[in-house]
């Protein structure tokens, strides 16, 4: 064999499988056919669980380093022009303002880390030089994957680079390759949903001065109120903006960005190319030994931000999964159930998309072309759009528990308990230990996250003084040779806001069982959160 995994995408997601991997021992090849990372902007966020999962990698101050200033506003726009007084003023603290709230959080309503905006022409190739020092991670630009063949002992693949086609042989390979996917085209995997719900451009233009000569305030994003669904995203620098507008030629985005910005200033666009808006999700997340993560499996509008960041989650859930499997202590339950958590929150992400962008086309569609007028008329127009908008943009920007409410429900390595799950919400993030969730952030005394302390196996965190005996459960997981520890948290406080004396948490952070005595089978617990 070549390798273990082979990885065809080196985008964000592919990328940050090959960096879990690596640091995980994994030997796997990363295929991009692209020759370097491409200077375009693509993704806008990595949202609060993308932040805490590149914490965990050790990574996360490194994105916050290159992405949006962390003392820039985050405040959101509805304008008729950067210089005519704002419809809507949606206020958002800016990554230090957000980052002095957590650490002062007494409870488990926040995130360990806020979100961060950073386009990918900024994140990948930072993504690609962390991947580049890892021993086991082999990244290979300028090769194009062209064709696999599988069978039970492993995976072939053709590659092509420039003239030359050679063969790679692995134990799995993982299509991170983007919604026209070709390794679910080979498979047969089909999408389901809404296609080409709207076709719009997006430019990308430098332009040094604007972001200080704003005169209605700075943001992160302006949403004009026209009949083109434009808007204006400040990017990383703050001396790049991306415009998106449905309009039929580069020129026609050259004349909108001049109209929204409506002040001489010196600009140049870099590029301009269409897109589609999809709502998008895949039969299946793959077949065998090839799996399928991040927009080859699902597709959604960019309305919340949940494209790259779920597939940042697809790619920490198969990691260990196949690190584990590949390591001889995970059992066949274990690979099984990356799609059956991960398509339900594919799902469900979609559906939240959906949400957001249902909310945004309400707002738009209060518009009218007397909206700047200077008339009774005119001013109704105005208030009624405002009043409309300042219910249903917040659905774009306020999705919290879209992205840290998540659970695993009816998954093969989670405890099944009885009783009422939480109802989940997009809106709003409710904390909790159910099986499944993502375990709740909680600071301990002398201001350490209690995720900190999780270490990148099975943990078993006994709080407030519990004194269940370890050693049971300890020899049921060294059975199957599965990393397993114990964690003890002497304060009351984690021991209030989880509800149980007992917990065992994987190598993810989530939860796959609670409660306050261990229960009678040590062993058919270890078994089932392995996979066995």
């Amino acid at each position: 064999m070549d390798t273990q995994v082979i990885i065809v995408g080196a985008g964000p997601v592919g990328l940050t499988l090959a960096i879990d991997l690596g640091r995980r021992g994994v030997r796997c090849i990363l295929l991009e056919q692209k020759d370097a990372p491409q200077f375009l902007p693509k993704m806008e966020r990595c949202n609060a669980r993308t932040m805490e999962i590149y914490r965990r990698l050790g990574i996360a101050q490194k994105v916050r380093d290159a992405g949006f200033p962390r003392d820039a506003p985050m405040d959101v726009f509805i304008v008729t022009s950067l210089v005519e007084p704002p419809l809507l003023h949606l206020p958002y603290p800016s990554v230090a303002q957000a980052q002095a709230e957590i650490a002062a959080c007494t409870d488990s309503s926040m995130p360990l880390e806020p979100y961060q905006l950073i386009s990918q022409y900024t994140l990948e190739p930072l993504l690609k030089s962390v991947a580049e020092t890892l021993p086991s991670v082999d990244v290979r630009y300028g090769h194009e994957f062209i064709s696999f063949e599988q069978n039970n002992g492993g995976v072939s693949a053709q590659v092509k680079r420039g003239n030359t086609t050679s063969e790679l042989s692995g134990q799995y390979l993982v299509g991170c390759d983007g919604g026209s996917s070709n390794v679910r085209r080979q498979l047969g995997i089909k999408l389901q949903g809404e296609a080409n719900l709207l076709q719009l451009r997006q430019a990308l233009y430098r332009c040094d001065d604007l972001f200080d000569r704003i005169p209605i305030g700075k943001g992160r994003h302006y949403h004009v109120a026209d009949a083109h669904s434009t808007f204006l995203i400040v990017q990383d620098s703050t001396r790049h903006f991306t415009l998106h507008s449905v309009v039929d030629s580069d020129d026609g985005m050259r004349t909108m960005f001049e109209q929204t910005v409506a002040m001489p200033v010196k600009y140049e666009m870099l590029s301009c190319q269409p897109w589609r808006q999809n709502l998008l999700l895949a039969d299946s997340y793959g077949q065998g030994r090839v799996f399928l993560a991040g927009d080859a499996v699902h597709l959604v509008i960019p309305t919340g931000g949940l494209g790259t960041n779920s597939g940042v989650g697809d790619a920490i859930d198969l990691s260990w999964k196949l690190a584990a499997t590949l390591k001889g202590w995970g059992g066949p339950a274990l690979l099984a159930s990356y799609e059956i958590e991960r398509r339900q929150i594919g799902e469900r992400n979609v559906e939240a998309s959906r949400h957001a962008s249902r909310g945004r086309r309400a707002w738009r569609a209060a518009f009218k072309p007397n909206i700047r007028d200077k008339t009774s008329e005119g001013a109704e127009t105005r208030a009624n759009l405002t009043r409309i908008a300042d219910v249903e943009q917040r659905k774009s920007n306020e999705m919290i528990g879209a992205e840290l409410g998540y659970r695993y429900a009816g998954s093969p390595i989670v405890f099944a308990e009885t009783g009422d799950a939480p109802e989940p919400d997009f809106m709003k993030y409710v904390p909790t230990t159910w099986p499944g969730a993502r375990l709740p952030h909680v600071w301990l005394a002398g201001g350490t996250a209690l995720h900190d302390r999780v270490g990148d196996g099975y943990t078993f965190l006994r709080l407030a003084g519990a004194q269940a005996d370890s050693a049971i459960l300890a020899r049921a997981f060294a059975s199957y040779s599965a990393p397993f520890t114990v964690l003890d948290i002497g304060e009351e406080r984690p021991r209030d806001i989880y509800g149980y004396d007992l917990l065992l948490l994987r190598p993810d952070l989530h939860v796959v069982w609670r409660g306050n005595r261990l229960p009678d089978n040590s062993a058919k617990l270890a078994a089932l959160a392995t996979g066995h």
